[in-house]
């Protein structure tokens, strides 16, 4: 007997919810994370800024390998830019530009890489640690939060604001 992963659909944000959390969703394992991450994929355009936020473990990498599956890129390539504070992959789609801000001493570390230029690239900028370069986010960056609720369970809230 086969089982077929659980689909996940991204509901276009509600008018008038602008300070309120457009999707949240409960994840059980790193694959619906992956899956769900893939879903949202599927909503970009290309252009957009994803600010990732959460805790040590909390799944921002895990996040971006199904971001980039779902522009059909390879999944397995992605891993975490901590000690790179860059790496790019190319899909099927859209570049993905994916930043680690964890280890940054400030924005001007960020603007030393050419920040401001890869969001003008018309890929997708994926920065996780976002909020230790906040004052760099452009004002329609897309805000997700991964917060573990147990040691398999993570809830993701997307925010929306532009």
């Amino acid at each position: 007997m086969t089982t077929e992963a659980p689909t996940t659909t991204i509901e276009p944000r509600r008018a008038g919810a602008y300070n309120t959390p457009a999707v949240l969703h409960v994840s059980h394992s790193v694959t619906e994370t992956e899956n769900f991450a893939a879903a949202f994929a599927q909503t970009l355009k290309g252009g957009e800024c994803i600010a990732l936020h959460g805790d040590l473990g909390a799944g921002k990498t895990q996040f971006v390998r199904g971001l980039v599956k779902g522009l059909r890129g390879d999944g397995r390539a992605v891993s975490s830019p901590t000690f790179v504070l860059l790496n790019v992959y190319e899909t099927g789609s859209l570049k993905v530009f994916h930043l680690d801000a964890y280890r940054v001493h400030g924005p001007e570390d960020f603007d030393a890489i050419g920040f401001s230029e890869l969001l003008e690239q018309g890929g997708i900028v994926v920065v996780e640690w976002a909020e230790r370069v906040a004052q760099l986010l452009p004002d329609h960056a897309i805000h997700i939060r991964l917060r573990a609720t147990g040691s398999h369970t993570r809830e993701i809230s997307v925010e929306r604001n532009g």
